[in-house]
C-alpha cells in the first residue's frame, strides 16, 4: 500500500521467504512469541527455481539417479535455502536484546527430513543449529552421531537447555549429547 507495507504475498519466492524471516525476527525481538516454524520447502515440493537457473521441479530433481547435472541443480537450490536461513540468522544477530543479541538468546534449527531424495533415506540428515540459547549451547562445531540416532533426540536436548525438559518426543530414544 502507500505506506510500503505488503498487501498480498509477494510473487517472488525469495522476497516472500525473506519477509517471513523478518516477521519471525520482529516477533522474537518484540517478545510476541519465542517459538516459530517456517517451512521453506517440503520434501514433496516440485517448486521450480527459474531465478537460480533451475526450471525443473525440486522434487523431480531430488530423484537424480546419480546424474551430476541434476545433483548440481539440487546443490544450487540447497545453497539458496541456506542463504535464506543465513539472512534470518544475520537479522537476529543484529538485534540487541539485553546484554547481547536476539540470536544469543535463541536456538534455530535448519534442516531436512530427507538425507538424499534419491534414496528416500531418513538418516545422515543435514541439520544446522544456530544461536546460543542464552549461553546454554556451545557453538562452532560440526558433530556426527551414531547411525539411526533419531533427530528427535536433538529436540529433547534443546528442550532441556531451554528449561522445558521432556522425557520423549516423536521417535526419540534419549537426549542427544550436544
Amino acid at each position: 500500500d502507500a505506506d510500503g507495507r505488503p498487501i498480498e504475498e509477494p510473487k517472488d519466492f525469495a522476497e516472500h521467504a525473506t519477509m517471513m524471516g523478518d516477521l519471525i525476527a520482529l516477533a522474537f525481538q518484540g517478545d510476541v512469541t519465542r517459538v516459530a516454524s517456517f517451512l521453506v520447502a517440503n520434501e514433496g515440493s516440485n517448486r521450480s527455481y527459474a531465478s537460480l537457473g533451475v526450471p525443473e521441479g525440486h522434487h523431480g530433481l531430488s530423484h537424480h539417479g546419480g546424474d551430476v547435472k541434476a545433483q548440481g541443480k539440487i546443490a544450487r537450490i540447497n545453497r539458496f535455502h541456506v542463504e535464506l536461513f543465513t539472512k534470518l540468522v544475520t537479522r537476529l544477530a543484529s538485534m540487541t536484546e539485553g546484554e547481547g543479541t536476539v540470536l544469543d538468546h535463541t536456538l534455530l534449527v535448519y534442516g531436512s527430513a530427507i538425507g538424499d531424495g534419491n534414496r528416500h533415506n531418513h538418516d545422515d540428515l543435514p541439520i544446522l543449529v544456530a544461536g546460543h540459547g542464552g549461553g546454554k549451547l556451545k557453538t562452532g562445531r560440526h558433530m556426527t552421531f551414531a547411525k539411526d540416532t533419531p533427530l528427535m533426540n536433538l529436540y529433547l536436548a534443546m528442550f532441556e537447555r531451554l528449561g522445558c525438559p521432556t522425557k520423549t518426543f516423536g521417535d526419540s530414544t534419549g537426549v542427544l549429547s550436544v
